[in-house]
């Protein structure tokens, strides 16, 4: 990563240290996806390089934590081998009043639910301008489909007053594919998400869907990076 960085990395950097500083040695991580999720990895890997942080051990939510894992060090392990995590570090796309989310913007919502869910604590990574009064308002939710069940999830998706529409490829023909092998479809709600835990359920509850990108009452900790006055700064919500 380049060494001088703008005001705008430079928070999400100090939003990743901030985060890495709370893991303790002989700790199993999660390791989330995202940029600002990329400086923690790394500063996870300076503190194990320092001799500050000993013996932990990384579970990854996607592909692209993996990489980072590896370029910076960190030991890695799997959900099968650990009966615990100690902590999650992730980011998320959206973040309402009640610590809820929407995750997925790097279509690694599946694996990155399924370890945040299962850690101890959950540290969400985010700027200022992730924050919403209400979920759905800035960001399309992302809902995982098998291929087989595109058409008729998007139709069930309708029905509950989304608009759904395909996530294609970028710098590639044709959709997007997740780390699973699925379709991932973006759906916008036009007021909003009323009732976020309902939504997951009923989501969830439509054949073929994998799942979707709302994390309700997963969060313990959002660390939230700010400029202010030209300086960035780290602010918790708990």
């Amino acid at each position: 990563m380049a060494t001088e960085l703008d005001p705008v990395n430079l928070m999400k950097q100090q939003v990743g240290q901030a985060a890495a500083a709370r893991v303790q040695s002989g700790s199993i991580v999660g390791l989330g996806t995202g940029s600002t999720t990329a400086f923690a990895i790394q500063a996870l890997g300076d503190r194990l390089k320092s001799g500050e942080l000993k013996d932990i051990k990384g579970v990854t939510t996607s592909f692209q934590a993996i990489v980072l894992a590896k370029e910076y060090g960190i030991p890695l392990t799997t959900l099968d081998q650990v009966d615990h995590i100690d902590v999650a570090i992730d980011g998320a796309d959206e973040v309402d009043p009640q610590k809820n989310l929407i995750k997925g913007g790097g279509a690694a919502h599946t694996q990155e639910k399924i370890v945040d869910s299962f850690a101890d604590q959950f540290i969400v990574v985010v700027d200022g301008g992730k924050l919403v009064d209400k979920l759905g308002t800035t960001f399309l939710l992302p809902v995982e489909v098998i291929p087989m069940a595109m058409s008729p999830a998007m139709q069930a998706i309708e029905k509950l007053g989304g608009k759904p529409q395909l996530r294609m490829g970028v710098k590639k023909a044709g959709p997007v594919i997740t780390d699973q092998g699925n379709f991932v479809i973006d759906v916008k709600f036009a007021q909003g998400i009323d009732d976020p835990a309902e939504l997951e359920k009923t989501l969830n509850n439509i054949p073929g869907v994998l799942e979707n990108g709302l994390f309700v009452g997963v969060a313990s900790l959002i660390l939230v990076g700010e400029i202010v006055d030209g300086k960035p700064i780290v602010r918790e919500i708990s």
